[in-house]
C-alpha cells in the first residue's frame, strides 16, 4: 500500500477519535451544564438538558450528584460511566495506536462489568446500601473499559471511508 493511503489512513482515525473524544467532552458539559443553569436561575435552559438525559437514565435525585441544590442531568452510576469513557478517550492514545482496528479481549469488557454488577445487586437485595462513590467508581470502569472497543470500532470504521475516498481520488 503506498504510503501516502497509510498517512491517510492515520488522519482519518485521528480525526475520528478527536470527534468521538469532543462528543464525549461537551455530552459531560451537557450533564453538568443542567444543575449549574438551574443553580444560576436557568430553568429554561436546564430544562430541556434533563428532559433529553431522562430518556437516557432514570434521574433519581438521591441516587444522582448534586451542584448546590440541583441534580446532575443524570445519576451517578451514569456520570461515572460517561466520566470513565471520556476518561478511556483521552489515555487511549498512550496504550494503543489511534488506527489500531484489533479490539481487545472481550474478557476485560466482561471483567469490567463485574464490579457495576456486584454493586447493583448488593443494593438491590439490601446486603449493602451502595452509595455515590460506590455507583460511580462501578460506572466509571466500565466507561473507561468500554473506550478500548470503541475506538478501535471507529478506527475501522474510519479506515472504511478513507480506503473509500482513496479509490474515487486514484480513479
Amino acid at each position: 500500500m503506498p504510503q501516502m493511503f497509510v498517512k491517510q489512513r492515520k488522519a482519518f482515525a485521528v480525526l475520528a477519535w478527536l470527534t468521538i473524544f469532543s462528543v464525549a467532552l461537551v455530552w459531560i458539559g451537557l450533564i453538568l451544564a443542567a444543575p449549574l443553569a438551574n443553580a444560576a436561575g436557568l430553568p429554561s435552559f436546564a430544562e430541556p438538558i434533563y428532559v433529553f438525559f431522562g430518556y437516557l437514565c432514570h434521574q433519581i435525585p438521591e441516587r444522582s450528584l448534586h451542584i448546590g441544590a440541583a441534580a446532575f442531568a443524570v445519576c451517578s452510576r451514569c456520570f461515572g460511566f460517561y466520566f470513565g469513557f471520556l476518561l478511556g478517550l483521552a489515555v487511549y492514545p498512550f496504550f494503543r495506536p489511534l488506527d489500531e482496528t484489533e479490539p481487545s479481549s472481550r474478557f476485560w469488557l466482561f471483567l469490567a462489568a463485574i464490579p457495576m454488577g456486584v454493586d447493583w445487586s448488593l443494593g438491590f437485595f439490601e446486603i449493602w446500601e451502595n452509595t455515590h462513590a460506590s455507583r460511580s467508581i462501578t460506572g466509571a470502569i466500565l466507561g473507561l473499559t468500554c473506550a478500548f472497543f470503541i475506538v478501535p470500532a471507529q478506527a475501522e470504521m474510519s479506515r472504511f471511508f478513507a480506503d473509500r475516498k482513496l479509490k474515487r481520488l486514484s480513479r
